[in-house]
């Protein structure tokens, strides 16, 4: 039987948590004279307020959680903080929709980065640093956050980091899971950190620094300006957005690793080794076709292609160029690009590329199995036999994937879009990209959606963003039963 009492107490939590945080936002508010300090102010009452109740008048259970309670207070609590994260945009009427603003948080909470909104530039100054910091929540996973910074919660969090962490596996920095999610999330701080110290000595104002600082490292690619980053046309800008934008899509384990001098862990990564490859091949093809189809002078032809790459691949969704323009083949090569994710352990979505990479070399060992009927022939994985049980695993997932992809775009298209703007939006929801292909591409926003569409968008970014599973589990009647 599912313990509903730490399910409670957690929720009631990180409401609390979600509601502090709005009030980030009044120092910016304040700064600019931008008048949105009282919805801030409301909705922040209102979190706190329902948290209070839940955190301190539930009753601790010794017991702690486990993995049922754990994939619930997963689920349930993204459930909850993006309904109630919606609540400064409603206050302000900056989105006067509850659909509108439900789906712009989801979008922000799972690092997606579709919006709805047509004017970013107007958007007052205090609600537009929380819609960036959206991103920044969702990018690590605030549950891992609450793990590491709160011990007094009393409750073991392996069940919590497992169902939250991006990816197939969560490699262990630390044996105690606390002290593992307490790297994570000072690598995610430090670095940025160091982005908005960066952005702001190369030219942006200290306001654009710190909200692209967000949801670069978060992988969210929300920004303060109309047109993205090609607001910024200027090479030392992009280049270090682009750098970023690649650490934020590597595994923090290899990330660790590196910082602590131990490179030979670095490049043991198949994964990690992989992504530098992929990048560079896509690179080249891609600025080839760009030169082709633009007669851009080499240097801006290939900062486009290699932004563009880095920002689909990590799912990041910044824009410095139109790519649907390019030619029909780039934009089909930029369509698979959104089924690959950047690495597992990291803050992208998507499929993540050791899954690709298990899947393929999988499939090349097949070939060797059906030679040699008897013989062993392990799949390995970084030097490592992968268990039969994550390969299996992987392939499900793969398949479910695949299977989502293809009901979610019959959907759509039922719904009244177009086959195109179908494929997109259903790829780049599911995958937490931000732009798509269609009438959802990167120089268009998702506002013009009916409001069924949104909904069952808003659902993809979130089966996503957890990885399909922590979702899907609970519809399943084995996860109900009492053994």
């Amino acid at each position: 039987m599912i313990n509903l009492k730490p399910v409670a107490r957690f929720v009631g939590f990180l409401l609390m948590m979600l509601g502090v945080l709005m009030l980030t936002g009044l120092p910016f508010s304040f700064y600019f004279d931008s008048g949105d300090h009282w919805p801030l102010i409301y909705a922040g009452a209102i979190n706190i307020g329902f948290g209070l109740p839940l955190w301190f008048f539930t009753p601790r259970d010794d017991e702690g959680i486990k993995k049922r309670e754990g994939y619930l207070i997963v689920a349930l609590g993204w459930f909850t903080m993006v309904t109630f994260g919606s609540l400064p945009y409603l206050f302000s009427e900056v989105i006067s929709n509850p659909v509108d603003a439900f789906f712009e948080t989801v979008s922000g909470m799972t690092t997606t980065g579709a919006s709805v909104l047509n004017d970013i530039e107007s958007t007052p100054q205090g609600i537009l640093y929380w819609r960036s910091l959206t991103q920044w929540i969702g990018g690590m996973g605030i549950i891992v956050l609450t793990v590491a910074i709160f011990p007094l919660l009393g409750i073991g969090g392996i069940e919590l980091f497992v169902a939250e962490a991006p990816g197939p596996t969560s490699d262990k920095l630390h044996p105690r899971i606390r002290e593992t999610a307490k790297r994570l999330w000072f690598i995610y701080l430090g670095l940025t950190g160091l982005l908005i110290i960066i952005l702001k000595l190369v030219g942006l104002s200290f306001y654009d620094a710190i909200n692209h600082a967000l949801t670069t490292m978060a992988t969210g690619g929300f920004s303060t300006k109309n047109a993205s980053m090609a607001h910024w046309d200027i090479p030392a800008v992009q280049y270090i957005i682009i750098i970023f934008m690649f650490l934020a899509g590597t595994n923090y384990t290899v990330i660790y690793f590196g910082l602590k001098g131990r490179m030979q862990r670095v490049w043991q990564s198949d994964e990690f080794k992989a992504y530098l490859i992929l990048i560079g091949f896509l690179t080249l093809i891609v600025t080839y076709g760009v030169i082709q189809a633009t007669h851009n002078p080499f240097e801006k032809a290939f900062r486009d292609s290699l932004f563009q790459i880095v920002s689909i691949i990590t799912t990041t969704g910044y824009v410095s160029a139109d790519y649907t323009s390019w030619s029909p083949g780039l934009t089909m090569v930029f369509f698979v690009m959104m089924f690959l994710g950047a690495c597992a352990g990291s803050t992208s979505g998507g499929i993540k590329l050791i899954r690709h990479l298990v899947f393929f070399k999988n499939s090349f060992l097949e070939f060797k199995r059906i030679l040699h009927p008897r013989a062993v022939v392990p799949l390995k994985l970084n030097g490592t036999v992968v268990p039969g049980r994550t390969l299996t695993h992987i392939i499900i997932f793969l398949l479910l994937y695949l299977f989502l992809f293809v009901f979610g775009s019959i959907i759509c298209c039922a719904l009244g879009l177009d086959f195109m703007t179908s494929i997109g939006a259903v790829a780049t929801s599911i995958g937490n990209v931000g732009p798509g292909i269609g009438d959802v591409g990167p120089v268009d926003n998702f506002s013009w959606l009916s409001s069924p569409v949104k909904v069952f968008l808003s659902f993809l970014m979130l089966l996503g963003r957890l990885e399909i599973f922590t979702i899907l589990v609970l519809f399943s009647p084995y996860f109900w039963k009492s053994n």
